[in-house]
């Protein structure tokens, strides 16, 4: 398929990351692109985690993804040839393969191994991909690896799913210093878009405990919207469907629709198209 560029249009692009497994990550960004592209904005997910979750959650299983993330930061075609529509309105995707968990290694010779994926992004020979799209969102792997830090040098800002469990905070120092480590060397405007926090259980106090503290440790940089941990976002991806389709009432899918709605406001759009 090919993209329609707009001279209007020049993408955000966010970086769902958290090294930890289990948080939300890829629910987060099925779910919130699925969020922006009802809300009429053009909407891109790059799937760059080996395991292809994103990809499957979208109705993709692995047998059915021919040319893949992989393909193109490996370097055997450009980025556009991955794009794959999904069925829904605004929402594309460049799914992923199992083969990006050898990247690392096959790329360790490489000088320009980080900033592989921003130059399939930048590179405007066969289409800007920029211009495409109002979002661009990718979904990183469960550590901070060589795709994750691809991920940083492409994007603008990264987006964190923290759990509300204990040891919530294990493992955020780690990730924000690999962001302060890709603004220090290679991409200096990257930001912070936001925290957020998932899998609250109303019935725990913990999860209450946990909310409180990640407020009082990150402030503002934490999203008002929390995501309830919720039955149906978790059969959701069984269906291979987001769950703002498989169950747009329930409370996880309302939950994602507003913190789509803050995430316009904070980038000055409004929720409606």
């Amino acid at each position: 398929m090919t993209a329609q560029p707009s001279a209007q249009r020049r993408a955000r692009i966010l970086a769902i990351a958290n090294q930890k497994g289990g948080v939300g990550k890829t629910t987060t960004a099925i779910n919130l692109a699925t969020g922006l592209a009802d809300a009429g904005k053009r909407c891109l997910i790059i799937d760059l985690d080996p395991q292809g979750n994103a990809s499957t959650g979208l109705g993709f299983p692995a047998n059915a993804r021919e040319i893949t993330s992989y393909n193109a930061i490996a370097g055997e075609t450009d980025l556009t040839a991955a794009l794959t529509e999904t069925g829904y309105d605004n929402l594309h995707l460049v799914p992923a393969s199992v083969d990006l968990s050898g990247l690392d290694a096959e790329l360790i010779d490489d000088p320009d191994r980080a900033t592989r994926l921003q130059s399939l992004i930048e590179d405007t020979h066969v289409v800007d991909i920029r211009s495409a799209y109002d979002y661009i969102l990718i979904d990183c792997p469960p550590s901070l690896n060589l795709l994750t830090v691809n991920a940083m040098v492409a994007a603008d800002s990264v987006i964190v799913p923290l759990q509300c469990e204990f040891f919530a905070l294990e493992g955020l120092t780690q990730l924000l210093e690999t962001v302060r480590i890709v603004q220090g060397n290679l991409n200096p405007g990257l930001k912070i878009r936001g925290i957020v926090l998932t899998m609250f259980d109303q019935r725990n106090r913990l999860s209450f405990q946990v909310a409180e503290d990640v407020r009082e440790n990150l402030g503002d940089i934490v999203f008002d919207t929390i995501i309830p941990r919720n039955v149906r976002l978790s059969e959701a991806p069984s269906y291979a469907m987001p769950a703002l389709k498989y169950d747009a009432s329930c409370a996880g899918s309302k939950a994602y629709v507003a913190l789509t709605a803050e995430l316009l406001a904070g980038d000055g759009h409004s929720h409606a198209a």
